[in-house]
């Protein structure tokens, strides 16, 4: 393991705060918080060892539950480094949006099979809705990030409601369905890709992929 700081290594600072935090409970909140950044329960174990090496976290055996456990706490310069990557300037997240790059190939495949496989992602955005949910439930548990937390998984639940909103909207194209209208609405205007998938010049997928 390199002893060079990494991505990871910032936000396991942020995660034992200025609290502290045991190896087992750094796993569960990155469990809570898979929705904004992604790491193996491995990484996150081996993650402190990094920390430590750097001088930035202090570790001490605790009684736990069943057995003793190791408590990571902030260093001087372990809070001088978080402060310092908090302060610097975040850009759009960089995206691997496996969903969306189906639909960018759907002249591969019947449209059929292009709802059918966005399936899945409907089950996961009512799964990961209910761990918001309990992430907002639980975030006066930490009344010194309460206000921080419920930004933050206001941002996942319009992340969420924004994935629900696309997959309805493909639906009613891909189908053809425009959907009911809304109570004192009209109903929705038809444009943009319905155009192209009601271009007469190219009539069937296999047309498509015959050019």
């Amino acid at each position: 393991m390199s002893s060079r700081p990494i991505p990871l290594s910032y936000v396991i600072l942020a995660a034992i705060g200025e609290h502290g935090a045991s190896t087992p409970e750094l796993v569960d909140m990155a469990s809570r918080g898979g929705m904004f950044w992604t790491s193996s329960p491995s990484q996150i174990y081996a993650e402190p060892k990094r920390l430590f090496a750097l001088g930035w976290v202090t570790s001490e055996k605790q009684p736990g539950k069943t057995r003793r456990r190791t408590v990571y706490r902030l260093t001087a310069e372990g809070r001088e480094a978080l402060r310092e990557w908090l302060s610097r300037p975040a850009g759009f997240p960089k995206l691997q949006h496996e969903a969306s790059m189906r639909l960018f190939a759907g002249d591969m495949i019947e449209d059929e099979e292009i709802l059918a496989s966005l399936q899945e992602l409907r089950a996961d955005i009512e799964r990961m809705s209910a761990v918001v949910a309990r992430n907002i439930a639980r975030a006066s548990n930490l009344p010194h990030r309460t206000r921080y937390l419920l930004l933050q998984q206001d941002l996942g639940r319009r992340l969420l409601q924004a994935h629900t909103d696309w997959l309805d909207t493909v639906e009613r194209e891909l189908t053809g369905d425009p959907g009911d209208p809304t109570p004192g609405q009209e109903p929705p205007v038809k444009r943009g890709p319905v155009a192209v998938l009601k271009d007469p010049t190219r009539t069937t997928k296999s047309c498509k992929q015959a050019y």
